[in-house]
């Protein structure tokens, strides 16, 4: 697992009037594109998430969508978001944020413990806040942002 990079004759010059940004994504002709992701034995390119999203909890990588992934295993979960929320002990903690279908119940316990099931430890969240509905842009893009923000409000940054 690592960030892709690619470089080709058809690379953009840059972002349009954002030379900091353009510095930071082309390096010596590689584009950064901020996504992980591995080849398999033949060749093929998986895209695992975004570099950025990656939670880092006791010096283990845990990459949101594997989990988000992990908790769609019950019918009962119409959305979710993982996101890393600051742990004095393991620097960042995997936290879920889930919105349930519809008449549906169930408890922050009865998640965690269907996590453990499909997914390492480490990568289970430690605590699941349940909400109506996740913050997403005009065109759909779950804002972990604005999910992150009021855990991270009072922090110098936004790693521990």
């Amino acid at each position: 697992m690592g960030e892709i990079l690619y470089r080709s004759g058809a690379l953009m010059k840059g972002y349009w009037k954002n030379d900091q940004a353009t510095a930071k994504a082309v390096q010596d002709g590689w584009f950064y594109t901020g996504d992980a992701g591995y080849l398999d034995e033949e060749g093929y390119l998986f895209i695992h998430d975004r570099i950025k999203d990656m939670i880092v909890s006791g010096g283990e990588n845990a990459y949101p969508a594997e989990v988000e992934n992990a908790l769609f295993g019950p019918a009962k979960i119409a959305d979710v978001a993982v996101i890393g929320v600051p742990d004095t002990k393991w620097g960042e903690a995997v936290k879920a944020v889930v919105v349930l279908k519809p008449g549906e119940t169930t408890s922050e316990q009865e998640i965690i413990d269907f996590a453990k099931t499909k997914i390492a430890g480490y990568k289970v969240p430690k605590s699941v806040d349940f909400t109506d509905a996740l913050p997403r842009n005009p065109t759909g893009k779950l804002l972990k942002r604005e999910l992150r923000a009021p855990y991270w409000d009072n922090k110098e940054r936004q790693i521990n």
